[in-house]
């Protein structure tokens, strides 16, 4: 499992590479260097440490993200959602690489840097408290789906989508985009999409996840949604 982790690794990387640096025209570009290293680094040792502590979430996160038992509409937003990421990062290349069209201050790079660190590394909490964050939406029976409530899910009910939206934020001004960064809350409100979508069929499928949502009131942000 760890090599299929390694080589999954590796060639996210080297797609996102081909991406940014072939829009770019250049691999002079320390900012999508930063951001291969980031994502690469994180991203490998969340691996190591699920296959140490919960193999069977690794499994499961292993797995392509469009998969028979994922509830159908799911399967056609993860299609879409993958075309959308092409393109945004093909524009942030284009961009920020290419055409110089913004000029992202160096502090503000810093903190994108940030932001997605600290997605990447409270996903870290999220799988510690919920072995069965999948990333395509369906219920787990084989594996004995339960409703997860405890650490950051006593607060918000998608705290996953809550780390990603600074990987959205941070992204593009880690990389050096205001167009990437205008296509943020776009990006955002398709999470948005999927979460209520999400929790309709988790309330009709997956016993108790109703009483946890009249519970927990707030689905990515406390006090705002």
């Amino acid at each position: 499992m760890i090599m299929r982790l390694l080589v999954q690794m590796v060639a996210s990387s080297v797609v996102m590479a081909g991406l940014l640096f072939g829009a770019a025209g250049t691999l002079h570009w320390a900012g999508a260097w930063w951001f291969l290293l980031e994502w690469a680094v994180l991203g490998t040792w969340i691996g190591l440490w699920l296959a140490r502590h919960d193999p069977a979430l690794l499994a499961e996160r292993l797995k392509p993200i469009v998969q028979r038992q994922q509830s159908r509409w799911d399967r056609v937003f993860m299609a879409f959602t993958g075309a959308v990421w092409i393109g945004w990062m093909i524009l942030i290349g284009l961009d920020a690489g290419r055409f110089h069209w913004s000029a992202v201050p160096g502090w503000l790079s810093v903190i994108g840097a940030l932001g997605i660190f600290l997605c990447l590394y409270g996903c870290r909490y999220v799988f510690r408290a919920n072995s069965f964050a999948a990333p395509v939406v369906k219920i787990q029976s084989e594996r004995g789906h339960t409703v997860s409530d405890t650490g950051p899910y006593a607060y918000v009910r998608h705290p996953m989508y809550a780390a990603a939206l600074l990987f959205l934020a941070g992204t593009p001004l880690l990389l050096g985009s205001w167009w990437g960064l205008l296509c943020v809350p776009l990006l955002i409100a398709g999470i948005g999409y999927r979460a209520v979508r999400e929790e309709r069929m988790l309330a009709e499928q997956l016993e108790g996840y109703a009483d946890y949502a009249a519970r927990v009131r707030y689905r990515f942000v406390p006090y705002i949604w």
